[in-house]
């Protein structure tokens, strides 16, 4: 680990050195988020919250939508499989276009000659910090009238792998209307599935070695239709109706080899569950401005559905057939879920003020059947968030100082959670010369458990062994600080984060004794805390200076530590790692991204991320797009997952899905524009609970 360090710190210095200043090619010093430009570069300025990109004429030509100006970006990717763009850095990410919450389409439907720059937010401002973990805003010319369209669809041809799209638009005047459908389709006949749960009980040593193929899918689609209308400098009003189609499958048989002391006997199983639903969502917004120093949001999503998730298992001696356990499960969840958002902006001549206050409310009415019998029961989560900052600079100087309030109030048959906490947020960033900079960022914030966690259900995992939610959880209090170092040059866009986290009463997973069943479950606690400490480097490396051949990065060393409610220490340390090499030249395009997993700490477990090695080629003529690749090569993609040496139940898992490996994938995709579209500059964000599943 220490030899890591020191290697970090070695490229740092050496970085350090390799500067050249260059002018944007688009002037953003209109931006008034935080107004200081701490780094201005040949495609970059740097903010203390946030990055500003501009891209050239070439780079605007090659692209067919502003969604391929994203993967540009140092530290964004394009991710195959999903064919949506991801941070390399892991963790959620919002998009907008214009301040408006955008889908991958919408992104797609704004042509690269409409683009004028994109904001790269790797500190987001109060109004999405609770929701993500980096905000992307591309910012667009408009005009009155226009309408785009497309399709695109990509298919493995061995395997069920299928992502497609089509989205229209069309303005004119004030009003813009826009519709859009996608199908992610997953159909997998051979998943494979060693697991190992090895205990003690009641003074015997007991052993469950099973091994499981699984045919297993899923489908996810989704609709959307939207109505704006605009008038520039006076109101904005948008209604946007979302449908999303989800189910999933599963089915397996398997056997296993049940060992107590030194007997042993040979068992069969077959485990099947799925789960479905679909979601209409409604999501009203208004602005208006007030004066010319002022600015009113409102926003309103609201959403009613119900789930219905299901599993059956069984386990039986073979030869004799007697059953070892039979677990019927079926849970029908009706969900009701609003968000609503009031904000308030003010341009002070020294800075600006931000304001607003958000309430969150899911409730959900189960009717379940399981291990422990019939039952019904609801509960209901509410969040209340309250939260003020301001933005400003003095001289090289930038800060931007937030407080907030938020409430948490849990409710189940059981009991009752209600905690208001404080929430500050400080960013402050200095800057060092023309193309480097040091920001530092320290907040608190409260964390809610999962619908899962938090849950009543009961399922059978293996002989003796059950899971089941923790209705009596409490909120983590989590507070996290970094220190980052930024460089960008024509060659390098790289920034250094060291960073360090606490996080109270963390929740955590792990076996106990359980008194009803009298066999081991797992379940949920809340900690005492957890601790990381971390270093990251990210960015990209441009040896010609152009896009002809660029190299992302990430490297993550991390330390992190769990004390347990017992008090017992749980440890672990890795290098978290992910590479892309990439190539632009003409029409031809070419990727590939891989990474070598590495073990990180959840709660009883340690996990590994997904395998990637990942090849895929585009070629562009006019307004079609061919493109083919191959995932995974040389391999199936792959998940592993052990107990800690505390757990009371030794647990093993390997899973690899063998349609995967080396899946030969082929695209096409059409996309054509006239005119540009109008575009609202939306300043509130917000989305209603996911479905309530086990």
């Amino acid at each position: 680990m220490k030899k890591t360090i020191y290697t970090i710190c070695f490229l740092c210095g050496t970085l350090a050195f390799s500067q050249e200043i260059k002018k944007d090619t688009v002037n953003t010093s209109g931006t008034k988020e935080l107004q200081e430009v701490i780094v201005k570069a040949q495609r970059k300025k740097q903010f203390a919250d946030k990055a500003v990109y501009t891209f050239d004429k070439e780079a605007l030509e090659r692209a067919r939508y502003a969604k391929d100006l994203l993967s540009t970006l140092p530290e964004l990717q394009l991710d195959p499989v999903s064919n949506t763009i991801t941070s390399t850095k892991g963790g959620s990410a919002l998009f907008l276009i214009n301040g408006v919450e955008a889908t991958d389409m919408q992104i797609r439907s704004v042509a690269p000659s409409e683009v004028l720059k994109v904001e790269y937010y790797d500190i987001p401002p109060a109004r999405w910090a609770t929701r993500a973990d980096i905000v992307v805003n591309i910012l667009t010319r408009s005009t009155e009238t226009g309408y785009v369209f497309g399709a695109e669809g990509s298919s493995a041809l061995n395997t069920g792998f299928v992502n497609a799209s089509a989205y229209a638009n069309y303005t004119k005047g004030k009003n813009d209307i826009g519709l859009e459908y996608s199908i992610n389709l997953r159909d997998y006949t051979d998943r494979r599935v060693n697991s190992i749960y090895d205990y003690q009980l009641n003074g015997q040593h007991y052993r469950s070695d099973e091994d499981r193929k699984d045919h297993f899918g899923y489908t996810f689609q989704t609709v959307a239709l939207r109505y704006t209308r605009l008038a520039p400098d006076d109101y904005a009003f948008q209604v946007k109706l979302n449908m999303n189609i989800f189910n999933r499958f599963s089915k397996g048989t398997g056997q296993s080899i049940f060992t107590v002391d030194n007997a042993f006997e040979e068992h069969a199983m077959f485990k099947n569950n799925g789960s479905e639903y679909v979601t209409p969502k409604l999501d009203i917004y208004y602005s208006k401005k007030i004066g010319t120093k002022d600015e009113l949001s409102i926003n309103a999503v609201g959403s009613d559905y119900t789930t219905h998730s299901s599993e059956t298992a069984k386990e039986w001696v073979m030869g004799t057939g007697l059953s070892v356990y039979d677990n019927d499960m079926v849970l029908k969840a009706k969900q009701t879920s609003f968000v609503g958002e009031l904000a308030h902006t003010h341009d002070f001549t020294a800075g600006k003020l931000s304001s607003g206050y958000r309430i969150s409310n899911s409730s959900i009415s189960n009717d379940l059947n399981n291990l422990s019998g019939y039952s019904q029961y609801k509960v209901t989560y509410l969040e209340q968030y309250l939260y003020s900052e301001f933005a400003g600079k003095i001289d090289k100087f930038s800060y931007r100082i937030g407080i907030g309030l938020t409430n948490i109030h849990n409710k189940s048959a059981e009991n009752t959670f209600d905690e208001w906490s404080f929430t500050p947020k400080i960013v402050l960033a200095y800057q060092l010369n023309n193309n480097q900079s040091l920001r530092f960022t320290s907040s608190y914030k409260p964390i809610s458990p999962l619908s899962s966690a938090l849950s009543s259900n009961i399922v059978q995992l293996a002989p003796n062994i059950v899971q089941k939610g923790n209705p009596f959880l409490k909120s983590q209090q989590k507070w996290t600080n970094n220190l980052t170092y930024s460089l960008n040059n024509k060659y390098f866009d790289f920034n250094l984060n060291i960073s360090y986290s606490y996080t109270d009463r963390v929740i955590n997973q792990y076996y106990i004794l359980d008194n009803t069943f009298g066999d081991y479950a797992l379940t949920y606690e809340n900690g005492q805390y957890s601790r990381q400490v971390g270093a990251l480097i990210s960015g990209s490396y441009k040896p010609f200076g152009n896009n002809l051949l660029v190299i992302k990065a990430n490297l993550a060393p991390t330390f992190e530590m769990v004390k347990t409610s017992t008090g017992a220490v749980i440890k672990n340390d890795y290098l978290g790692n992910y590479f892309v090499l990439s190539s632009e030249y003409k029409n031809f395009s070419a990727q590939y991204q891989f990474n070598i997993p590495t073990y990180s700490l959840s709660g009883a477990f340690l996990n590994t991320n997904e395998n990637q090695n990942n090849i895929f080629i585009r070629y562009k003529h006019k307004n079609f797009t061919f493109s083919t690749g191959m995932y995974w090569m040389g391999m199936p993609s792959e998940y592993k997952t052990k107990s800690l040496s505390e757990s009371l139940v030794d647990y093993q898992i390997h899973t690899q899905i063998m349609n995967n490996k080396s899946m030969f994938v082929l695209g096409i995709s059409y996309d054509f524009s006239k005119g540009k579209k109008t575009e609202i500059q939306k300043k509130l964000n917000n989305d209603t609970a996911p479905a309530a599943t086990f």
